[in-house]
């Protein structure tokens, strides 16, 4: 016996109506439009009352509690299909729960990924509710937990590839924009963007995005778990970059200190994260200028 979610089309949460809003997304509005009837099947495959969705939400992701007839509460997460959000579900699996919220069920179908999750109760970010430095230790023992080796056949994506598409985009931008970046560090970090990934001494699967405001949840079974993994296979420095961007006013103060903490808590090469770090910040600046002082500080 199967349980639909109610008549009413599910309501799209800020986020995802600010994305679909965009005149350069038509592709996800006309995703958005069909949600009502993805959501519908999928509660009915899989015998869900779901609930409304979580505010604000993500940028192309509708996000759901979820109730299965057992009683049993879960996360239906319906995403709209595109490259950054690939293998969700495949790291989910390697991962079988250790830091990371247990996979329950995944569809993929159309432009539609579906993922039935873990529910983190009381589920809110670590950066609500925790100080920075408590939140590096508590990243750093994630991470390490995280990095596996990934299965032989596995379907993940090398860090090269998204580096390689990264490092290009900016170029792109670069040639385009109006000044205010010194091209003689934008030549250097792009190399080194290109250059960190093939220089690596192991690969090991990586989350890419693992940050305290919205991608490591309060729960139950732990007290924190990760969710919203973006895998790739690579350089274990390069997953500690997110989190440190998502630390900007430390980052902006002290960035050689704060990459030399983070790399002794995770054993990590500390002149190894500064030149990661360096480069990634030069890439961001276009959009976050305050990062080009920090490039600029971090140069070698």
């Amino acid at each position: 016996m199967t349980r639909i979610a109610g008549a009413e089309a599910p309501k799209i949460p800020r986020h995802l109506s600010e994305t679909a809003a965009r005149v350069d997304r038509g592709d996800v509005r006309e995703w958005v439009a069909t949600l009502p009837e993805v959501v519908a099947d999928l509660a009915e495959r899989w015998a869900l009352h779901v609930g409304k969705p979580y505010e604000p939400g993500g940028q192309c992701s509708w996000v759901a509690p979820a109730r299965t007839v057992a009683g049993e509460d879960l996360v239906l997460k319906v995403g709209w299909r595109h490259p950054e959000a690939a293998h969700e579900a495949d790291a989910l699996r390697v991962w079988r729960g250790n830091g990371a919220v247990w996979l329950h069920a995944a569809e993929t179908f159309d432009r539609t990924s579906a993922l039935l999750l873990e529910r983190c109760a009381p589920g809110m970010p670590m950066g609500r509710s925790t100080p920075e430095p408590e939140q590096d230790v508590v990243v750093a023992g994630l991470l390490a937990r995280l990095w596996t080796q990934p299965p032989a056949g596995h379907p993940f994506r090398p860090l090269q590839a998204m580096c390689e598409d990264w490092a290009a985009e900016f170029e792109e931008r670069f040639a385009r924009s109006a000044g205010g970046v010194d091209p003689g560090l934008a030549r250097a970090a792009m190399v080194l963007f290109r250059e960190l990934p093939r220089s690596a001494d192991s690969a090991v699967l990586l989350c890419t995005d693992l940050h305290a405001a919205g991608n490591v949840l309060a729960a139950q079974r732990e007290p924190w778990l990760v969710i919203d993994p973006k895998p790739y296979v690579g350089d274990r420095t390069y997953d500690a970059l997110q989190h440190m961007l998502n630390c900007e006013e430390r980052l902006v103060c002290d960035p050689s200190g704060f990459a030399q903490r983070m790399a002794a808590l995770l054993d990590l090469d500390a002149e190894r994260l500064r030149l990661w770090l360096f480069a990634r910040c030069l890439l961001e600046c276009l959009d976050q200028p305050v990062l080009h002082e920090v490039a600029a500080r971090l140069a070698p």
